[in-house]
């Protein structure tokens, strides 16, 4: 039977939002008081929007290359989702990247309030620590404290909020390669990265697979970057269901930038080369993740 990669990436996108769906309730959990329904509606609101969901299906399909139990990986899976969700909710403030629009719908802030945006990203944030800290994720106490501690750095000062910075900082300003490569590695790497280390860490592989899976984030950040840059230059508003052009109006810096598009994409193709070297070791089993680094670098929007 022919592998259809598409049916796959939506099943495992629809997982997640199940799971989502479920974790997002109005029920007040063990030591929670109440959950007041207009924070509940607006973190829904900024998480249940249809994502590709790229992350946490990067962190299922690393765990299954060492047959780790779904039912562990999942939860996981969606704790990752939300830190990116709530990153995009704090991204797109007027304070940040005022955007109106994200993925054809109204930005949270838009929908609701700043402030009630500001409340849904923190909720986000911080529900995010407590799913990966429950003892479903893994029964070994350390191997959840190692994911805790790693998803922390990827998300904060040196990781995603770390390069948000950094990309604020290069509005109207000259920035050299190496220092566009890094912001990006921290702004957009740091999560992709993470999300194919963590979910060999959470199947217990061997510290030099977890290091293999590690460079094949690294790289498949890079990627998405690079391909997301792309699209900003040349995609249309509709395709994105964003604005696009943003990254030029607002004087920052990008690797497209520098070095044009037909550079940008040929880097592209050397990146996911060298994705797929890194995956020859594990056979059939990584077609998924071999599959995914080709959507990542060819996707439409």
């Amino acid at each position: 039977m022919t592998f259809d990669f598409v049916q796959h990436l939506a099943s495992a996108a629809k997982r997640i939002d199940t799971a989502l769906e479920d974790i997002l309730h109005n029920q007040a959990g063990e030591m929670e008081i109440t959950r007041p329904a207009r924070l509940i509606a607006a973190m829904r609101h900024g998480a249940l929007n249809g994502g590709k969901r790229l992350r946490p299906v990067l962190m299922m399909e690393s765990a299954a290359l060492f047959d780790a139990d779904p039912g562990q990986v999942v939860p996981a899976a969606c704790a990752l989702e939300l830190i990116h969700c709530y990153s995009l909710v704090h991204d797109d403030l007027p304070a940040m990247d005022d955007d109106d629009l994200r993925r054809g719908q109204p930005t949270v802030h838009k929908a609701f309030d700043d402030a009630t945006a500001i409340l849904a990203g923190d909720a986000l944030l911080t529900l995010a620590f407590d799913i990966i800290a429950d003892e479903k994720i893994h029964q070994d106490p350390a191997v959840r404290l190692r994911l805790s501690r790693e998803l922390a750095r990827a998300a904060g000062i040196g990781g995603m909020a770390g390069g948000q910075m950094l990309d604020l900082e290069s509005e109207h300003r000259q920035r050299t390669e190496a220092e566009i490569r890094q912001l990006q590695a921290m702004k957009t790497g740091a999560l992709l990265r993470y999300a194919c280390r963590a979910g060999a860490i959470l199947a217990q592989a061997s510290p030099e697979d977890v290091d293999s899976l590690t460079r094949f984030g690294e790289i498949i950040g890079l990627a998405f970057q690079l391909a997301d840059d792309l699209l900003d230059v040349e995609a249309s508003p509709e395709a994105m269901g964003k604005a696009t052009g943003k990254d030029a109006e607002a004087g920052k810096a990008t690797l497209v930038g520098l070095l044009g598009p037909e550079k940008t994409r040929q880097e592209l193709v050397q990146l996911l080369d060298d994705a797929n070297k890194l995956l020859e070791p594990f056979g059939e089993r990584a077609r998924v993740l071999r599959a995914l680094a080709g959507f990542i670098v060819t996707r439409p929007s």
